[in-house]
């Protein structure tokens, strides 16, 4: 039997993806499409409103008894009502809003002792590939190194710098011995703004429909070297999303990341 899937912020431009690319993998029974209570969807059908055919799920704030696991796109203010949904009903999650404080994600570790979730600040299995090496490209390199990262998103997102460029901050200093956050400098102005030894510079950039892209630059006297990953479109990120619904609705309660669901631990 195929799993109960429930879509949250399923309305948004990702959670309209998520639908749409669940139907067609048919590893899923769409079990629900969840919105805010004040959409003006509300009461459409879900498979609709994602561009394809009429799926007879009507777009609804009424979370399912049955369901197996949960996506969640919705945002930073709904995560901690869906969390508790799913502890109570014992349904396995997958949460890729981006933003969450520290104490949501205090909730989730939380509620990760009862159901399974994944975490991820970027479902892209390319950029999660990346954030397994970041840290060992940084620490091979050395010291003498100069870290700066910059990230490229649309002009309408939220929270900067991005989830995902943190993460990589993150994974860099663990492998390096520097303290994070303490070690990141957001962007640099004034007369007298060198560099300082240890720095990890970041730098958010807000433009246009860009859908993401990130670059690490590592630059000493002599040489530098770059990588990067540029998302295309949004289906990289449903993708990753859809294939950790499959992965974490077959786990034991724990808090886990997409480096578990792609074997890269």
């Amino acid at each position: 039997m195929k799993p109960q899937l429930v879509i949250t912020g399923a309305a948004g431009r990702m959670g309209r993806r998520i639908l749409a690319l669940a139907v067609e993998s048919q590893d899923f029974t769409i079990a629900a499409a969840i919105d805010r209570k004040d959409h003006p969807d509300l009461g459409k059908d879900a498979g609709t409103l994602a561009g394809i055919e009429p799926i007879n799920v009507p777009l609804s704030t009424v979370f399912p008894k049955d369901a197996d696991v949960v996506i969640d796109f919705s945002s930073p203010e709904g995560v901690e009502a869906n969390i508790q949904h799913c502890v109570e009903n014992r349904d396995a999650l997958v949460i890729g809003t981006t933003g969450l404080s520290s104490a949501q994600m205090e909730k989730a570790a939380a509620a990760a002792h009862v159901i399974p979730i994944v975490v991820a600040t970027n479902m892209s299995v390319g950029m999660n590939l990346l954030f397994s090496m970041i840290g060992k490209i940084a620490a091979t390199l050395g010291e003498e190194y100069d870290i700066e990262l910059v990230e490229h998103h649309h002009r309408f997102k939220k929270d900067a710098p991005s989830g995902t460029a943190l993460s990589l901050a993150a994974n860099i200093a663990s492998a390096t011995g520097r303290q994070y956050p303490g070690s990141l400098v957001h962007g640099r102005s004034g007369k007298d703004a060198p560099r300082q030894k240890g720095d990890i510079g970041m730098h958010a950039i807000r433009a246009g429909d860009i859908i993401g892209y990130h670059e690490v630059i590592f630059s000493t006297l002599g040489e530098t070297v770059t990588i990067s990953h540029n998302a295309h479109n949004r289906d990289v990120f449903v993708r990753g999303a859809i294939r950790a619904a499959r992965w974490v609705v077959a786990q034991q309660p724990g808090l886990y990341s997409m480096q578990d669901v792609l074997g890269l631990k």
